[in-house]
C-alpha cells in the first residue's frame, strides 16, 4: 500500500511538471528568437536560456536596462568584491546579486566546462588549474553573462573562438617559452614557420 501511494504521488508530480513546462513553453513563445540565440552558447540549453531571459528581463531593450556588459555582470553578482583597507587587500568574495541568475550562470559554466574543444571549456581548464574549480566556474559564468549581453544587444549568434584561442592570441610568447624550456633541458631548437 505504501509503495502504491508513493508511485501515485510520483505520477502526480510528473503530471504537474509537464503542465508547468507547457505553460512556460507557451509564455516564452514570443521570445523564441532570443532563446535560439542563447541556446547556441556551449553549456546553455533551452531551460537555461529561458531562465536567463526570465531573470534578465525580456521585452525591453537590454542596453537601456544595463548600459554595458559589466553592469549586467555586477547585477548578477558575478564580479569580484573589492575589500581593501589601507592598501591591504582582504577578501575578494563576489558581491551580492541576483541569486537565481548567478546560480543559472554557474550551472551553465559547469556544463560548458564539460564540452569538447570550445573556448569556454579551455578557459575553465586554464583557470581551474590556477584558482580551483569553483572560482573558475564563477569566472566562466562571468564570461557567459558578457556573451549573453552582447548577443541580446547586437542580435548576433554566438561565434566559437575555439579551444586554441589562448595559444593563438599569444603565439609569440608560447613559442619563446617553449624554446626556453627545451633549451633548459639541453636541446638546441630552430623554429621554421609552416607554409
Amino acid at each position: 500500500m505504501m509503495l502504491k501511494t508513493q508511485l501515485s504521488h510520483i505520477d502526480f508530480m510528473d503530471q504537474q511538471i509537464e503542465l508547468l513546462s507547457e505553460e512556460v513553453r507557451q509564455r516564452m513563445q514570443p521570445y523564441e528568437e532570443d532563446i535560439e540565440l542563447l541556446d547556441s552558447i556551449p553549456g546553455i540549453g533551452r531551460s537555461h536560456a529561458e531562465q536567463l531571459l526570465a531573470e534578465i528581463g525580456i521585452g525591453m531593450d537590454i542596453s537601456k536596462q544595463f548600459p554595458s556588459a559589466p553592469h549586467l555582470c555586477s547585477w548578477a553578482g558575478m564580479v569580484p568584491g573589492n575589500n581593501e583597507s589601507a592598501g591591504k587587500k582582504k577578501s575578494g568574495k563576489t558581491r551580492k546579486g541576483n541569486k537565481k541568475l548567478r546560480a543559472a550562470l554557474v550551472e551553465a559554466a559547469h556544463s560548458a566546462a564539460r564540452t569538447k574543444n570550445t573556448y569556454l571549456s579551455s578557459q575553465y581548464q586554464r583557470l581551474a588549474a590556477r584558482v580551483g574549480k569553483k572560482r573558475a566556474a564563477v569566472e566562466v559564468g562571468h564570461t557567459i553573462s558578457t556573451i549573453v549581453y552582447h548577443m541580446l544587444n547586437r542580435r548576433v549568434p554566438y561565434i566559437e573562438l575555439g579551444a586554441d584561442y589562448f595559444d593563438r592570441r599569444k603565439k609569440e610568447i608560447v613559442i619563446k617559452q617553449s624554446i626556453k624550456r627545451l633549451e633548459t633541458l639541453g636541446c638546441r631548437v630552430t623554429v621554421e614557420a609552416i607554409a
